[in-house]
């Protein structure tokens, strides 16, 4: 069974997350894709509050995100970590 995907805003504090698609244009999905966020790659989300950026784990890394960013990172539950 899939899990539904998310914006990764909407995703779970400290649950694990896999990376379905970017929706963004090609400036911000090269950015991404140089920080190692590309299709298939699981992260987890260490900070995500209300305001400010959303901090993520990403193999060991952690990374800051800005909600306009991290809102265009579609992402899906991950049952492992």
């Amino acid at each position: 069974m899939t899990s539904n995907v998310m914006p990764l805003t909407m995703a779970s504090y400290g649950k694990p997350v896999t990376v379905v698609n970017i929706r963004a244009g090609f400036g911000l999905q090269k950015r991404l894709s140089d920080m190692g966020l590309l299709p298939g790659t699981k992260i987890r989300i260490v900070n995500s509050q209300r305001a400010g950026p959303v901090l993520i784990d990403l193999k060991g890394t952690r990374l800051a995100l800005g909600r306009g960013a991290a809102q265009k990172i579609m992402v899906t539950e991950t049952q492992d970590g």
